[in-house]
Parts: structure tokens; sequence; C-alpha cells
């Protein structure tokens, strides 16, 4: 089975850190929402991946982050895979931020999450995340 590394950006001020997918026809979820994060390579552990792929589609090196859950995705999704989840920090202004994959990054308020058009299950990912860190 497939394996997916993702992590859910908070910044201080409780809002998360999305991206939006880009708008072509050819991939999974086109014009979506979505976590930073993607495919977990052959060599790699997902918290390889997960710090490779935040690298690749943010520029950015991550640090401090760490890992919240692991979840299996059998159906709603482009194929069945399992999800390594992560947690970690991120406060810079998203004018500051170049996302180098996708169309660009915006942050969402918890209220907001359920009305947000993700790709697959992220977002019962999300609000599950909301639900146990009873986000304020």
């Amino acid at each position: 089975m497939q394996k997916i590394a993702a992590i859910i950006l908070e910044n201080d001020n409780g809002e998360f850190l999305l991206a939006l997918r880009d708008n072509k026809s050819w991939i999974p979820f086109p014009n979506h929402w979505d976590l930073i994060g993607g495919h977990v390579e052959e060599d790699e552990t997902p918290e390889e991946a997960v710090k490779r792929e935040y690298r690749e589609e943010l520029g950015l090196e991550l640090i401090d982050f760490e890992f919240y859950k692991e979840f299996e995705c059998m159906n709603g999704d482009a194929f069945e895979n399992i999800k390594f989840i992560y947690t970690g920090k991120i406060n810079l202004p998203v004018e500051e931020i170049t996302l180098l994959e996708g169309q660009y990054v915006k942050y969402f308020k918890k209220e907001e999450i359920p009305d947000v058009k993700f790709a697959n299950i992220i977002k019962s990912i999300v609000l599950e995340y909301i639900n146990e860190k009873k986000v304020p």
C-alpha cells in the first residue's frame, strides 16, 4: 500500500495553513485544498518524507514538528494509502510564503474548515485534530 506523509500546520492564532492544489485535470483532486505533504519514497521514512515535501513545496526547512496519527485511506482517494500525519507551527505571513507546488497557500480559521473543499479525507483528519486538541 502506498504511504503519504503530510503535516497540519498551525499558526499562533490557531489558523491552519493549507495549499490549493493545481487546477489540472490529470491530477487527483484538482483545485482542492490540501495539507503540505506527499508520497513517501521507497528509501525514506514518513518523517523524512514530510521534511522533504515541506522543503520541496515551501522552500523551508521543517524543524519543530511531531507525529500526530496514522490514517488508513481505503476509499475516497485516488488510491488506497496510509497517511502519516504530523503537526507543526508556522507563523509566516502568506505574503512571505512561496508555494513551489500548487496555486497558493492560505490560512483558515477553525470555523472555516467544515466548508473548505478538501482533497480526499483531509477534511475529516483536520476536523478530528481540531476536536481532539480542543483548538480554541
